[in-house]
């Protein structure tokens, strides 16, 4: 694949997981550095995006709201552990010698902006990377509905979802050895058999709006920036 790009605005999202490297927690600096690296390369082909980050290498509200916390105070507490991820991106981004913007759900002032959809789609215009915090703003939605309500929101042409694995399986291939990895699959089937690639609202909100999502393994060299430019990496929902 050249350096040509396939789409000229992307919606990238990432689990807070992924930042952890080897270890089960917190943010691996090689890690985060990678990542950075090729969002830089997608950057400089002149590809506008949109990033949301999880928190789940912070702080998990649901498996929180299941250990006794209250389930809207520990959504709150996930919301602002995405924060803590999205501001780790800027900083080594902007150390990279790249414009970007954080934007957040929630309002904190003193350290993001809020988010605003038509702020948010003037920054990518101008050029500027924007990063999307703080999920939906709402307890109960994962950042996966907010990385499908965000790409709905800016205009994005695709959502690009980094996993653990190679694509969608017909199973858990870390389970069934036997699982088998599509390179397509619809909308439909994702819901009707439970494929797991995001929430039920999430895949509903991506059919609707008939928005792609390309999922693959973001442990792969270069797969993030492939999947950016259109290479066919992982399983192309659509």
């Amino acid at each position: 694949m050249g350096d040509a790009p396939l789409y000229k605005r992307i919606l990238i999202k990432l689990s807070g997981e992924s930042l952890t490297g080897p270890d089960t927690y917190g943010i691996d600096p090689e890690t985060l550095i990678g990542l950075c690296e090729q969002i830089k390369r997608l950057y400089e082909a002149k590809v506008e995006i949109g990033l949301v980050i999880g928190g789940g290498n912070i702080f998990r509200g649901l498996k929180a709201s299941q250990s006794g916390v209250d389930r809207v105070t520990a959504d709150t507490m996930g919301m602002l552990a995405t924060v803590i991820n999205a501001l780790a991106f800027q900083d080594k981004l902007e150390q990279m010698g790249l414009n970007t913007r954080v934007l957040s759900a929630v309002r904190i002032d003193t350290f993001v902006e809020p988010y605003i959809r038509r702020r948010a789609v003037r920054h990518l215009e101008k050029g500027r990377i924007v990063i999307l915090a703080a999920g939906t703003g709402n307890p109960f939605f994962t950042t996966d509905t907010a990385a499908a309500l965000r790409a709905v929101e800016i205009g994005a042409e695709i959502i690009l979802k980094g996993t653990r694995v190679d694509g969608v399986y017909s199973a858990d291939p870390e389970m069934d050895s036997e699982a088998e990895l599509y390179t397509e699959v619809s909308y439909f089937d994702v819901l009707t058999k439970d494929l797991r690639v995001m929430d039920g609202t999430s895949i509903a909100l991506c059919k609707e709006n008939n928005i792609p999502i390309r999922v693959f393994n973001l442990g792969s060299e270069d797969n993030l920036y492939r999947a950016g430019v259109g290479a066919k990496v992982g399983t192309l929902v659509h």
